[in-house]
């Protein structure tokens, strides 16, 4: 279903007097805004894959290009973000992704009298648009590369903006606020525009990344990672500063299996992510208003997710909420495959995805509080290239299951096929997870972080 992304830390005692500050406020209405477009093209971008392509390993390949960034840009990224302002890169990259998501809305419009109708896309024999294809292609990789650095830069400004005391309230609350405007707004008016014009969420979007970019602008303060030395200020080596932030995470016996138990998580759910548009039309026989009220479902998890999971947290503790993720999650992907009612998988989805915001806020919070300002950058863009490096990988993996199966019997199983393995796996996973990702375990590490 949906890749598990970042975050987590542990349960807080709520502190209701203690405000969360205006800064805060002006990067939660950013946020806000940015998320309504994403969530109107959530439902445009598939949808025009799919217009553009019927094969399962072209529309993968889509998915790969637009998580191959992570793999491949993490890195690097994370000294970019550890040796520039943060707020400043932030703004750049929606401004870039602005102007790289207003060039596909250009694109499909010139190209839209070469696309078949929405209704006709249950039709597996529709021609290949290769011209239009590339285009998204490459549009999707650079918007991706943009993607990494501002979220990276994203998630290591909010320690400069709210206490550490008060990150899991302020990441929790930011999410659920972003589900509501990506999913419960955004992907239901997306639905509607696209009736209207499959080029309009587009240009819709590139206007709320130029509207976001504006709003941070308007916080004040410098936002550059803290600088423990002359020598790493002035350093032009950027090898060396890559490699310490690799080596922090490789040498902190917590977060190292932690990004890589995240990066096998993601690499499953990427599988079945991969085709979910032929899924949703083909098996569960979703017209594009049911696609976009299918995903509500993991909006209303989101939310919920991100209300409740600091108290989920301290209540059960956060090494049993991260493995009740895992159990539960692999569970539902099975039972995701075996269905063939939208309405069941909006209910799995919705559990899914709570449990993907409870490991969220506890996993990115942690990885807040205890890593070190002048390496936050390098060493969160380390987690986060074994945790969603995998993604791309996953991708592809998942278009050539489906292809291959579909080789040796029916369309419908092979399009079931990456929920049941991934699914399996993911059980198998959990089983050895289990023993590693410990309460105790985590409480040492913030403790001696």
């Amino acid at each position: 279903m949906l890749p598990l992304q970042y975050v987590r830390g542990e349960a807080l005692s709520d502190q209701p007097k203690e405000k969360l500050g205006s800064k805060y406020r002006r990067l939660f209405s950013s946020a806000l805004v940015s998320n309504l477009g994403d969530g109107i093209t959530m439902v445009a971008y598939p949808w025009l894959a799919s217009a553009v392509t019927r094969s399962p390993i072209l529309i993968a390949l889509i998915a790969v290009a637009s998580r191959l960034p992570w793999l491949l840009f993490s890195l690097p990224a994370g000294v970019i973000t550890d040796r520039f302002d943060r707020k400043k890169l932030i703004i750049s990259m929606d401004l870039l992704r602005g102007v790289f998501t207003l060039g596909i809305g250009i694109m499909v419009l010139l190209q839209q009298t070469n696309l078949p109708g929405l209704n006709e896309l249950a039709n597996t024999q529709i021609s290949t648009n290769y011209f239009l294809y590339f285009v998204l292609l490459l549009a999707t990789f650079a918007t991706g590369c943009a993607e990494v650095l501002r979220d990276n830069s994203a998630q290591t400004v909010l320690p400069a903006i709210v206490e550490k005391s008060q990150l899991e309230k302020a990441n929790g609350r930011l999410w659920s606020a972003e589900s509501v405007m990506n999913t419960f707004i955004g992907r239901p008016l997306g639905s509607f525009i696209i009736g209207f014009a499959i080029f309009l969420p587009f240009f819709i979007n590139a206007g709320t990344f130029f509207i976001a970019a504006a709003l941070l602008a308007t916080i004040s303060g410098s936002f550059a990672a803290a600088k423990v030395s002359t020598t790493e200020q002035n350093s032009a080596n950027w090898r060396s500063q890559l490699k310490e932030g690799l080596s922090w995470l490789w040498r902190h016996p917590l977060l190292r299996p932690l990004a890589i138990i995240l990066g096998l998580i993601n690499g499953l759910s990427a599988m079945s992510a991969a085709a979910f548009i032929l899924f949703a039309q083909e098996i569960l026989n979703t017209s594009v208003f049911e696609f976009a009220l299918l995903s509500t479902g993991a909006a209303a998890g989101g939310i919920l997710g991100g209300v409740f999971a600091h108290r989920i947290s301290k209540r059960l503790g956060s090494g049993r909420s991260l493995g009740l993720t895992m159990f539960i999650g692999g569970a539902l992907m099975i039972a995701t495959g075996l269905v063939s009612s939208w309405y069941l998988v909006w209910i799995f989805s919705f559990v899914t995805t709570f449990l993907i915001m409870l490991w969220n806020v506890i996993t990115v919070s942690l990885r807040q509080q205890i890593i070190p300002d002048h390496l936050l950058g390098r060493v969160n863009s380390a987690y986060r290239f074994f945790g969603w490096g995998m993604m791309p990988i996953g991708s592809i993996v998942g278009g050539f299951v489906v292809a291959a199966v579909e080789l040796i019997g029916p369309r419908e199983w092979a399009l079931r096929s990456p929920f049941l393995v991934g699914g399996a796996l993911s059980l198998v996973l959990f089983a050895f997870a289990r023993q590693i990702l410990t309460t105790e375990r985590i409480e040492a590490a913030r403790a001696g972080g």
